[in-house]
């Protein structure tokens, strides 16, 4: 009898099963160029290939594309916006909102402004210590895991932007990288940080 009422429930659609959802902001670059273009120093963006890796995972990928008229206000609101939007279709979805290079410090003040700690972030390539004076309201809020590059110009620890972060932070992790690649790093479909993206994702935040 519990069997066929489960039965009953799930072709019906009275069970709605949880799903994954990752919230991708690309970096400055592809901003003014398109997939196609290679930076002079960094190669192409891969964009295409990151996406597909998170898909091959298991998650639903949305890739927010900017160009240089995009307002950073309205970058932020529009994740703010797709964020709800996934809630008020099942509340228990799981969404990770990650970002490269200028994406993530987009990311940051997503955290900032969302306040909700039960989301998922991952700032990648996006910190200089001057940023605790330059970007004073930053705030970081969630789950917060930060992946930087030993050879890169902003591959520094965000441990003071954890402390002086006034709102909650269930979990905090870093990973220090070197690729040898310097800011390339992140231009570039590579396992040594999309597969900790994707633990993160998952919630595992050993």
């Amino acid at each position: 009898m519990k069997l066929i009422t489960l039965i009953s429930l799930l072709l019906f659609g009275n069970i709605c099963i949880a799903k994954k959802h990752i919230i991708f902001l690309h970096n400055k670059f592809l901003e003014t160029h398109n997939v196609n273009e290679s930076h002079p120093k960094y190669g192409k963006v891969q964009l295409n290939e990151i996406k597909q890796k998170f898909k091959n995972a298991g998650f639903s990928t949305i890739i927010n594309k900017r160009n240089s008229a995009t307002k950073s206000d309205s970058a932020i609101n529009q994740v703010i916006h797709q964020i709800d939007s996934i809630h008020k279709i099942n509340s228990k979805d799981t969404i990770t909102v990650i970002g490269t290079s200028k994406g993530g410090y987009l990311a940051q003040m997503v955290s900032s402004k969302l306040k909700n700690p039960k989301i998922n972030f991952i700032f990648i390539g996006c910190f200089q210590e001057s940023d605790i004076k330059e970007y004073p309201n930053i705030n970081f809020c969630g789950n917060i895991l930060t992946i930087f590059e030993k050879t890169d110009p902003f591959g520094v620890s965000a441990i003071k932007r954890k402390q002086t972060s006034k709102l909650s932070i269930p979990n905090f992790k870093e990973i220090e990288l070197n690729t040898g690649l310097n800011h390339g790093f992140l231009f570039q479909a590579l396992d040594t940080w999309i597969k900790p993206c994707i633990k993160w994702a998952n919630n595992d935040y050993k």
